[in-house]
């Protein structure tokens, strides 16, 4: 009677059980190495994939043997702590090999380098290359076209998101509900297919969760306790497109092939990021660019000329070091998450690398913000110079970044300046964010927009009032613009403001950085009744006879406007150039409330 001795490989692929179950082997009697059966505990109790599969079939195993009156039997030594620290090294192998020696039995193994070095040692050996699905897997029924995902979980019905990135619908693919066996059957099919295909990658395996790369089919398993059921995630990418299908404007074409050496693509989950990611590759790499990626797991659709490249044993900095030996032009960073990551996409651009980032965020300002706190804030604009914020599959916001030395908006006083980052619509140019530090703090202020403004507007007015209240503590200020400000006050304290020769009022003005206009400041005596008329360039405000030589203040929405002299004739003229003369003009048109008084 001959002796089988299966080793884990053959196991977790089922090859012995078809092989009993079709009745291939007569006259004969399973030792499995206990061994194999520890090396399977351990993967299942780390909630790895080949661990549950593995233990499936040797149950499926036992209960075929019993079913066949088949003997099958534990034998062989516990691995020790010292043969599970060198199990990659071949240290499990070899026990294997030792119970095979021993009792003088069949390896039956789907190990090609397990099968060589058994013979190597004398050991009668049955090599089971298993035919593995290659193509056309189970899951490929449900994707057509228009499908981004297929979402499976136990005691659930399966679903798919179909439509196109940011406009979506979850449809259901059957009443059904998935069970487990349906699940694992679908997962060991792509597990074996993983392991032969080209295009096959395991991208991460940890407890309880697993992320694959199958072709273009991103696949991600999780199992109890990392969640509540066994999930099964398949994810592909149904659209390629060029950099022409997004209809740059020329002003930013001419800007990625000449200026834009630091760029991230921001936008939330499944905004089409990615996408724009893979067609800036191609882009650069038509150029004539020497273009690789950084992925995990690795899911750009790209040109063979385009190396992809997966963290080098678990981290993106061994990576970056030899990508720095291989010396790109550009690399794309494909989902920037861990402050890792941020330093690594920092130090290949300060390299001289070019660098394409993609980036999580609900809006353009937070991918910039991702980098505060990880980066030097002046390194900042050297790292990123052009953020592209995509949503629903459509670039909604460019965004340029410079860095400056000024007195950040809002604040007057010279003495403030510091290194202000500058961020800036890229098409208008418009001012609409500005980061610096304040205090021991980074702080991202907005710019655009009139609350913004009347903020500014409003810090800018008190600080004005905290410097020349000791003059006169009920002044008024109105700030014309970022340039001009005009101060009311009583009429016997303005010489006291000026200073000899106007020294006082210049050192003023160099604290605040602003120009001064000092004024008396009206008072509202008895209202008065007038008339106007237009004559030529000028508006004409009539009075009574007995009102020449007074002083009138006259106020629109019970703002003041200007005070004025009547004239011998009971008027006062005012020119329609003017500002003043404007503004009154448009106020009495408008029949805005004009009140004029002594």
């Amino acid at each position: 009677m001959d002796i089988i001795v299966p080793d884990t490989s053959v196991i977790i692929q089922g090859k012995l059980y078809e092989m009993i179950k079709e009745g291939k082997l007569k006259d004969f009697k399973i030792v499995i190495p206990i061994a194999v059966l520890d090396e399977l505990q351990a993967q299942a109790s780390k909630h790895r994939v080949e661990g549950f599969i593995g233990l499936r079939e040797l149950k499926s195993l036992r209960e075929e043997c019993d079913k066949r009156g088949i003997e099958i039997a534990y034998e062989g030594e516990r691995p020790s702590l010292e043969d599970i620290k060198l199990a990659r090294s071949g240290r499990i192998d070899a026990l294997i090999r030792d119970v095979a020696k021993k009792k003088k039995g069949i390896l039956v193994t789907s190990d090609f380098v397990q099968a060589l070095v058994a013979e190597a040692e004398g050991v009668k050996t049955l090599y089971s290359e298993r035919e593995v699905k290659k193509e056309g897997l189970s899951f490929e029924k449900y994707f057509t076209e228009n499908t981004l995902s297929l979402h499976f979980k136990e005691g659930v019905k399966p679903m798919a998101k179909r439509g196109k990135p940011g406009k979506f619908e979850l449809v259901t693919l059957r009443e059904e509900p998935c069970s487990v066996d349906e699940l694992e059957n679908i997962i060991k099919e792509i597990m074996d297919a993983v392991r032969v295909r080209r295009d096959g990658f395991v991208e991460l395996s940890r407890e309880g969760a697993s992320v694959l790369q199958l072709g273009p089919y991103r696949i991600a398993i999780a199992r109890p306790p990392f969640s509540d059921g066994l999930e099964l995630t398949i994810i592909k990418p149904i659209i390629k497109l060029t950099l022409e299908d997004y209809h740059f404007s020329e002003k930013l074409m001419e800007r990625l092939k000449k200026g834009a050496e630091g760029i991230l693509i921001a936008g939330p989950p499944g905004s089409g990021k990615s996408t724009l990611a893979s067609s800036m590759a191609e882009f650069y790499r038509n150029l004539g660019k020497v273009v690789k990626t950084l992925e995990s797991p690795r899911d750009l659709q790209v040109k063979e000329e385009i190396t992809q490249y997966s963290p080098l044993e678990g981290d993106f900095e061994k990576t970056a070091d030899i990508l720095l030996l291989v010396r790109p032009d550009y690399t794309v960073f494909d989902e920037i998450r861990k402050t890792k990551d941020f330093k690594v996409f920092a130090d290949l651009r300060l390299a001289g690398v070019g660098m394409i980032g993609v980036v999580h965020s609900s809006n353009p300002i937070d991918a910039i913000q991702r980098f505060i706190g990880r980066v030097e804030l002046g390194m900042i604009p050297h790292i990123i110079d052009t953020v592209i914020f995509i949503a629903e599959g459509e670039v909604k916001k460019i965004y340029e970044l410079k860095l400056v030395v000024k007195v950040p908006t809002g604040m007057v006083e010279a003495d403030l300046a510091r290194p202000v980052v500058e961020v800036r619509d890229f098409e208008s140019k418009n001012l609409e964010y500005e980061i610096y530090s304040f205090g021991e703090e980074n702080v991202i202020v907005p710019i655009s927009g009139k609350e913004e403004k009347d903020t500014i507007k409003r810090l800018a007015e008190q600080r004005l009032k905290d410097i020349l209240s000791n003059y006169d503590p009920n002044l008024e200020v109105d700030i014309v613009n970022e340039k001009l400000a005009v101060v009311r006050v009583e009429p016997k304290v303005i010489p006291r403001i000026i200073g000899r020769e106007g020294r006082i009022i210049r050192e003023i003005e160099g604290k605040l950085g602003l120009n001064l206009r000092i004024e008396p400041r009206a008072y509202r005596g008895k209202s008065l009744e007038f008339w106007y008329d237009e004559k030529g360039r000028d508006i004409v405000l009539g009075f009574e006879p007995s009102l020449k030589g007074q002083r009138v203040n006259i106020f629109v929405d019970g703002k003041f406007l200007l005070s004025a002299k009547v004239s011998k004739g009971g008027k006062v003229k005012l020119s329609k150039t003017s500002e003043e003369g404007k503004e009154l003009l448009q106020a009495l048109l408008e029949k805005k409330e004009v009140e004029i008084t002594l």
